[in-house]
């Protein structure tokens, strides 16, 4: 099993980004995928997630409205879509494959190693 993020760098607030998690050795349709989020000085965060049950999407209450989590099995790719971002923002961002959905990262077994999202003028 592997991740990889990528799609970071650095936007101006209000701005968008598209971050891509691009996985092999198993199936998107089949386990719960989750991005979570760690800023300087601060623990990591649960960010969102998509059920393995029935494709549920779920966000955490600062970013509803503002993200979207999605996957594409074709292309064995999980995406996270964030518009309208903020300076607060500004974090490491990393996708995650777990045996369950939820926002608690012992869910998740599995790591990408990170992205760099870095929202400042």
């Amino acid at each position: 099993v592997q991740l990889q993020a990528s799609g970071g760098g650095l936007v101006q607030p209000g701005g968008s980004l598209r971050l891509s998690c691009a996985v092999s050795g198993f199936s998107l349709d089949y386990n719960a995928i989750g991005w979570f989020r760690q800023a300087p000085g601060k623990e990591r965060e649960w960010v969102s997630c998509l059920s393995d049950n029935d494709g549920s999407t779920y966000y955490a209450e600062s970013m509803k409205g503002r993200f979207t989590i999605s996957r594409d099995n074709a292309k064995k790719t999980m995406y996270l879509q964030m518009n309208g971002l903020k300076s607060e923002d500004t974090a490491v961002y990393y996708c995650a494959k777990g045996g369950r959905y939820g926002s608690t990262q012992r869910n998740y077994g599995d790591w990408g190693q990170g992205t760099l999202v870095t929202v400042s003028s």
